[in-house]
């Protein structure tokens, strides 16, 4: 199309908008382009004069056909900038500015040109032609609201199917986290099961009463490496082993029954007690290196209530007594894994009717991260705790030791209390 001149706004409107009919351009596109080209015109009128429109189309290398449409208006300081507009101008060499709409892409039907003519419409004695103005735009309004209705539903419709979907997965996602709690559930119970089977039977002895509480740091997998073994000897001492094997889970568990087999097998054979823990980290050395882990084990005569400790690394036992006093029983000593393993004494006490002996792993005084605490507060609740019936004793100093737990490990508490010389059924 050859260029065409211009005098006012609305007869360059009509061209430039039955430009965009001829060709198809988008009513969007049409909108911005006619508000560029007006906006770029306006200056023109009032300070240059008459402008020139022209429309061509072009082909570019990768196949598609672009519509030039390119205003010679000149410049001023009046002229807003390119980049300002709707539809961003590129300069020419020639000082005009043109634009660059892709043809064939979201075509609609052609809407009516408001005046019919070859090239661009002639203006009508230089007066604007009012109702084909108003025509003009009431149809590029309807275009438009016609392409926001289209918008509108078609964003109705994917925010329902997005709901649909998040519903969709919400619901699978619900259904996943049920399986899954089901399959820990399922798991720490068959671990549960298995470990209490491991553990040893309650032990029944004249004049002593026995009873153990035992808690995993993680309730969905309870097994873990504190374990306890007691057992009567030949000579009609009781033995008690408690073991704290580094770590948590099977592995430690593994370890902390190694630790207990190997030092029943020694008890039974009648070592000395200060021995038992250095041979029993010679015996578990060779083949389990890794292991390490800390014992207490105690002797204890139901008779005459002798006790002896030894020690390997241990947290030391409690004993609370009858008459109002109690007494940490200290016994140097290193553990299995250790340097130099082996405890370094043995402590010979008596427990007197009615005292109550307390041995322990650090879970149940280290879970608050102060360990002198921690033993301060056991005392405390041992005492207040030492006269009900024995069965109880263990879980309820549990139950007060960890209020607050901002150590989470495995917790193992076993009580012995001297009783008269009648029988008495333990508990665990």
């Amino acid at each position: 199309m050859t260029p065409h001149t211009f005098h006012n706004l609305p007869g360059l409107r009509r061209a430039v908008r039955e430009v965009c009919a001829a060709h198809r351009l988008p009513s969007h596109n049409t909108a911005r382009l006619l508000l560029s080209v007006s906006q770029m015109a306006t200056a023109a009128f009032e300070t240059e004069g008459p402008v020139r429109l022209e429309a061509v189309e072009q082909s570019v290398p990768d196949g598609r056909r672009l519509l030039a449409v390119t205003l010679h208006a000149g410049r001023s300081t009046a002229s807003p900038s390119l980049t300002d507009l709707p539809l961003r101008g590129q300069p020419t060499p020639d000082g005009a500015v043109a634009w660059y709409l892709p043809l064939g892409e979201g075509e609609e039907a052609p809407r009516p040109a408001p005046v019919p003519a070859q090239g661009f419409p002639q203006e009508a004695d230089g007066a604007p032609a009012h109702e084909a103005e108003i025509a003009a735009l009431e149809g590029d309004l309807r275009a438009a609201l016609s392409r926001v209705d289209t918008l509108t539903t078609e964003l109705h419709r994917l925010k329902d199917e997005l709901a649909e979907t998040n519903s969709g997965v919400l619901a699978l996602y619900i259904q996943l986290e049920e399986r899954d709690e089901r399959l820990r559930r399922a798991h720490g119970q068959i671990l549960r099961e298995l470990e209490d089977a491991l553990r040893p039977p309650p032990i029944t002895v004249s004049g002593l009463e026995f009873a153990v509480h035992y808690a995993p740091a993680d309730t969905d997998a309870p097994t873990g490496g504190d374990f306890y073994d007691w057992l009567l000897l030949p000579d009609g001492t009781v033995h008690i082993t408690v073991v704290d094997a580094l770590g948590h889970g099977v592995r430690s568990t593994r370890s902390a029954l190694n630790v207990t087999h190997a030092v029943r097998t020694l008890a039974l054979e009648g070592h000395p007690l200060e021995s038992i823990v250095a041979r029993t980290h010679d015996i578990l050395a060779p083949f389990d290196p890794e292991t390490m882990a800390t014992v207490l084990l105690a002797r204890i005569d139901p008779e005459t209530g002798a006790l002896r400790l030894a020690n390997g690394s241990h947290p030391p036992a409690l004993v609370v007594r009858a008459d109002g006093t109690s007494d940490y029983l200290e016994v140097r000593g290193r553990g299995i894994g250790f340097p130099l393993p082996g405890s370094e004494t043995v402590l010979e006490d008596t427990l007197h009717e009615g005292d109550l002996l307390v041995l322990y792993t650090d879970g149940l005084t280290e879970s608050r991260r102060d360990p002198i605490e921690g033993e301060a507060r056991l005392v405390k609740s041992a005492w207040a705790h030492a006269r009900r019936p024995v069965h109880e004793i263990p879980g309820a100093v549990a139950k007060d030791m960890h209020t607050v737990i901002l150590h989470a490990d495995d917790t193992l508490a076993l009580a012995v209390r001297r009783a008269a010389n009648t029988p008495s059924t333990s508990l665990t």
